[in-house]
């Protein structure tokens, strides 16, 4: 299984977000960039394909930023890579379901489709919150 850097930026800037939850200021791009090695330019796409999706809120302005736009708890890590990639699972852009195979590789069409149960059980059950560091 492949996780672009995409992905893997957009799940580390909402955790990043979500980090901040307690802080007067909400979460600057600057503040996600830095914190998270992201380029802020590329975040900037990132975190308006969350904000689109409703996951992320903005404000402008001097005191502006980044929030969560709902509680870590019901932000599923799916939700997230949906929202910067599509759909989870594809095999060359489609749907296993949509696949034809026959002869030898009758049988595939049903790993990809294990496969993506197995993601989903995965990705829609573990929440941002799980992922958050504890408190001291």
């Amino acid at each position: 299984m492949h996780i672009n850097l995409r992905t893997d930026y957009a799940l580390r800037a909402v955790l990043e977000v979500a980090a901040r939850m307690d802080q007067v200021r909400p979460a600057t791009r600057d503040d996600v960039s830095e914190a998270q090695n992201i380029p802020p330019r590329y975040l900037a796409t990132i975190l308006n394909e969350l904000r689109r999706a409703g996951l992320v809120t903005a404000s402008r302005g001097p005191d502006g930023g980044y929030r969560l736009a709902t509680d870590p708890g019901s932000i599923a890590l799916a939700d997230v890579i949906r929202a910067v990639n599509g759909p989870l699972t594809q095999v060359g852009g489609i749907r296993p379901e949509n696949l034809e195979y026959s002869g030898s590789s009758v049988n595939l069409g049903g790993v990809w489709l294990e496969l993506r149960a197995a993601e989903r059980k995965l990705l829609e059950t573990t929440t941002i919150r799980d992922l958050l560091p504890e408190k001291e």
